[in-house]
């Protein structure tokens, strides 16, 4: 378990959070940990700020302004920290620009501002996301989301920027078309085919700005997923794949595997893990993987969240100290009551770089998910039927 901060949440003047306090509050402390500089997240939060408009301003005591898939409780923000062994940390936040709008095309507009005022900002271009503006945006757009964007928090007040968008927009039934215009359109022609298969498509990110290595990445849905599955998917062989297989079973928890066995067989039942594949200028193959676990549905609570964490930390060389202290920047609420803080823990390949580790945490602005009192049963019973089963 780990220790509790010694401040609270930040309250505006009138004596009433708001959704901006909150999460400034989160943003301020969690740079100090990582060690930006007070400029620098002063910087950073006056645009997560701008880009939340009114909506930063509205009282916790209300409801949320409107759904966000971001997070379960419909808080437009979440922080993630990515871990290398050879590198610092980088904190990043995920925001929902368009959060508060009534309807996607308002949300859709909202978005396009807010990432055109960083471009002015940052003096980046958009040409890519402009590329597919008709795509992604269209009059009667659908949702759960129109655009998010990402910010990695660098040192020297210049993130790296990406953004998020929505394959079904057009309708879920055409998502798949979706996808494979917007890689023709960027240059990835044979792109698409190179895709696993799966359950649908959530998102196309694009990495804008100052990368060393611009990006354009697919997110692929993969319900009732195995380790098997994941080592498939990966294409990887040797130690890569024990490693996939290795961080499949601490994410999930799934270490209920019968001696002997020589397939796994247990599988992801509640919600799907995705991939995520990247392709980089001058590649015809996808230049990295991503397999993303969402081990808030795989846990009694966050205190056995930290603790698959820290293990897959420490299994691939990286200090689990650093997300220690992130989530006591985040919250002063004990792990053990409540199942949803750490939402994700993903793997990540890119090639000709070390793993990475990232694990996204929630805001917890308007809610805490209870514990999962049941976990531990509903995994001995589907263990049992498996087994009947074979």
């Amino acid at each position: 378990m780990i220790p509790q901060p010694e401040t609270g949440i930040p309250t505006a003047g009138s004596g009433e959070t708001t959704l901006g306090d909150h999460v400034l509050g989160q943003l301020r402390r969690f740079g100090a940990t990582v060690g930006l500089s007070e400029a620098d997240t002063a910087l950073y939060g006056q645009v997560l700020l701008d880009s939340l408009s009114g909506a930063a301003r509205r009282p916790l005591s209300l409801p949320p302004a409107s759904p966000s898939f971001i997070s379960d409780d419909h808080t437009p923000v979440e922080f993630s920290l990515a871990c290398t062994a050879d590198a610092a940390p980088v904190l990043r936040v995920l925001v929902e620009p368009g959060y508060g709008h009534s309807n996607m095309a308002d949300s859709a507009r909202a978005g396009l501002e807010a990432i055109r005022a960083m471009a002015a900002r940052w003096d980046f271009a958009t040409d890519q996301l402009d590329a597919l503006e008709d795509l992604f945006f269209p009059a009667s757009a659908e949702g759960p989301l129109a655009l998010w964007y990402a910010l990695d928090l660098r040192a020297g007040g210049v993130p790296g920027v990406k953004v998020y968008l929505n394959p079904s927009a057009a309708g879920p039934e055409h998502a798949a078309r979706t996808v494979r215009e917007a890689l023709r359109r960027l240059g990835y022609d044979k792109g698409f085919a190179k895709l696993p298969p799966g359950a649908g498509y959530p998102f196309v990110a694009l990495d804008l700005g100052t990368w060393k290595t611009p990006r354009v990445k697919v997110y692929v849905s993969h319900p009732r997923m195995s380790a098997d599955d994941a080592c498939a998917l990966s294409g990887t062989s040797g130690s890569v794949e024990a490693d996939v297989r290795y961080f499949f079973h601490a994410a999930a928890g799934s270490f209920l595997q019968p001696e002997g066995d020589t397939e796994d067989t247990l599988r992801l039942l509640r919600r799907p893990a995705l991939t995520c594949h990247s392709f980089t200028e001058g590649d015809a193959d996808p230049s990295g993987f991503t397999l993303h676990i969402p081990v808030r549905d795989y846990v009694r609570d966050d205190e056995e969240a930290f603790a698959r964490a820290t293990a897959l930390l420490t299994r691939f060389g990286m200090d689990p100290s650093a997300l220690g202290r992130g989530l006591r920047a985040l919250t002063r609420r004990q792990l053990g009551d409540g199942a949803g803080l750490i939402a994700y823990l993903a793997l990540v390949y890119e090639r000709n770089r070390q793993p990475r580790i990232t694990a996204y945490l929630s805001s917890e602005a308007y809610a805490v998910r209870p514990p999962q009192e049941q976990y531990a049963q509903d995994e001995l019973q589907y263990l049992q039927d498996e087994l009947s089963a074979s």
